[in-house]
């Protein structure tokens, strides 16, 4: 009688046990690492100039985050108006080389290589850039006599210590759809990438010296619309660019975590941010998504459970229903580990990815950023291979894109992105 009851109950366990692992290793999942070169973040090294360094750190990075998982790379390679690649546009970068305009020696092109080496470990590749900042620092930066703030100064705004495009210039505007469909046209990636520097981050005190440019272009409107039109704008440009030039290429923006609090609108999140995208950045990521002028949006939700303005919970369940149909990947801050009592928490990090593999909505998450993973935070390193990546994912599918023809044709085991008809998230 013991062995009858017995046998039904090892079964349950089992299936019990078996689905479990199936929900937790989903068939397609976005696992995505931020490699930050600004100030050399994350690659290269500061003061590595030497090619074959740069090189072998950035394979050394690229085999760690295979090793956890991951499957797709989000490589910065216009950090402020510069280029790690060669560019009739724009300066080579001076975390690349020490100093803006100087090639590395010997040559080597560092977008073509990572691109490569990325697509070599089954990787996608996302062009990272970031749209406005010029001069990361005015008082200590490497400004080459090419560099278009140079050319067009007029173009060009100061607002603390950083120069930025002003972004109500349309000639600025345009200048940046070129860099990016020359980056198009010229690369095998897999997709373009923008952060959250759109209008910059307010300064206390310090207004945005925009004034002028208002007057001239502002036609009327109110200021706050006037320049949430300046963006509107520039992602409606990037976006027809780039789908013109190559139409399998994908568009995808991460911004800041908070779109905008309920107090300021009840469509907002139930969130007290000091700063949001719309009202302070002027990024009304929303409408970018209901127009389908981006593919993905990566907010960067970098709080903990617990955080008292901000905190992790609230928003994703917020981004979870905002998404319009197109797809959401968080942005986690392991960054973060050890920074207070919250992050020293061994699981804050298998939370939150619990929490967003339960969300429809959400397609993946992207880590900032890669340097982070050498000191194995909370041994979360550990934690990813063993269980949350332990079984490989595919990229989800974006069936209004149509499939790569390189990808079709790549021997290198990166798998195609793009399918004609949909799936949802787990693969069924």
């Amino acid at each position: 009688m013991k062995k009858i009851i017995l046998l039904p109950l090892l079964t349950i366990a089992f299936s019990l046990s078996l689905f479990a692992q199936q929900a937790a290793s989903p068939k397609y999942e976005f696992r995505g690492v931020w490699i930050a070169t600004v100030d050399n973040i994350d690659w290269p090294k500061r003061n590595q100039y030497d090619v074959a360094s740069q090189k072998a750190e950035f394979i050394r990075q690229l085999d760690m985050h295979k090793a956890n998982g991951m499957n797709a790379m989000v490589v910065q390679v216009r950090p402020a108006s510069d280029a790690f690649y060669p560019s009739q546009y724009e300066p080579w970068s001076q975390w690349l080389t020490g100093k803006q305009g100087k090639p590395p020696v010997p040559f080597y092109d560092p977008l073509q290589f990572t691109i490569e080496e990325s697509h070599k470990r089954g990787f996608e590749y996302h062009a990272w850039l970031n749209p406005y900042r010029a001069n990361f620092n005015v008082a200590t930066a490497s400004i080459a006599p090419n560099h278009i703030t140079r050319l067009h100064p007029e173009w060009f705004l100061r607002y603390g210590n950083t120069l930025y495009f002003d972004p109500g210039n349309k000639q600025a505007q345009d200048w940046v759809v070129t860099v990016v469909k020359d980056i198009v046209g010229r690369y095998d990636i897999d997709a373009i990438h923008m952060d959250d520097y759109f209008y910059p981050y307010r300064i206390a005190g310090k207004e945005f010296p925009d004034t002028a440019s208002y007057r001239l272009y502002g036609k009327g409107m109110k200021k706050d619309d006037w320049r949430r039109s300046n963006v509107d704008s520039i992602i409606n440009k990037l976006s027809v660019a780039i789908k013109e030039t190559k139409p399998w290429v994908k568009f995808g923006i991460s911004p800041f975590g908070v779109w905008r609090n309920q107090s300021q609108d009840p469509m907002g999140s139930p969130t007290k941010a000091g700063q949001t995208n719309y009202d302070d950045l002027y990024a009304d990521i929303l409408l970018w998504l209901k127009n389908e002028w981006i593919d993905y949006v990566a907010p960067q939700i970098y709080w903990e459970f617990s955080q008292p303005n901000a905190p992790f919970q609230p928003i994703l369940d917020w981004w979870n229903k905002h998404t319009y149909g197109r797809q959401c990947y968080i942005g986690l801050g392991i960054y973060r580990a050890g920074s207070n009592a919250a992050w020293r928490d061994v699981t804050q990090l298998p939370r939150q990815l619990d929490s967003l593999r339960n969300k429809e909505n959400v397609q993946g998450a992207i880590y900032f950023s890669s340097t982070t993973f050498d000191k194995n935070p909370n041994g979360w390193n550990d934690t990813l291979r063993t269980k949350y990546y332990r079984e490989p994912a595919l990229i989800p599918p974006m069936p209004w894109l149509p499939e790569n023809p390189n990808r079709r044709a790549n021997s290198t085991g990166l798998t195609p992105t793009s399918v004609q008809t949909p799936i949802d998230k787990k693969g069924k």
